[in-house]
């Protein structure tokens, strides 16, 4: 993979686009096998089965899915920024799930609350 991906690069007459399918075991994402190919990547787009299931599409994960291209000096900085807002928001969401299973959603602060309304969709 690593001397397939080198050989991809733009040059002065061009540039190659390459889209590759990677499966991933049990939807591991830390599994040896799939983590070496993404590090040859400049982005991965994670396709989630919970999304899917919910009737969100594209069932794109945003936590899970990376760009080398998001960083302030190529998107901006106020790209770069909502960006990072809305996956800290998307984080604190998973996060309160676990909390939504156990305690139930009044055991909720105000704030949290806030948060899971923004995130989810109902």
């Amino acid at each position: 993979m690593g001397s397939l991906q080198e050989r991809i690069t733009s040059t002065k007459e061009g540039s190659i686009t390459s889209i590759q399918a990677v499966y991933v075991p049990a939807d591991d994402l830390t599994d040896p096998a799939p983590a070496t190919t993404f590090a040859h990547l400049d982005a991965t787009t994670v396709l989630s089965r919970g999304l899917a299931a919910k009737g969100i599409y594209p069932a794109v994960d945003p936590l899970d899915s990376t760009s080398t291209m998001l960083q302030p000096r190529i998107v901006g900085e106020e790209h770069y920024e909502t960006a990072q807002r809305v996956k800290q928001t998307l984080q604190r969401y998973k996060e309160l799930q676990d909390i939504i299973a156990i305690l139930g959603l009044d055991e909720l602060s105000e704030e949290d609350r806030l948060t899971r309304s923004k995130s989810a969709k109902n």
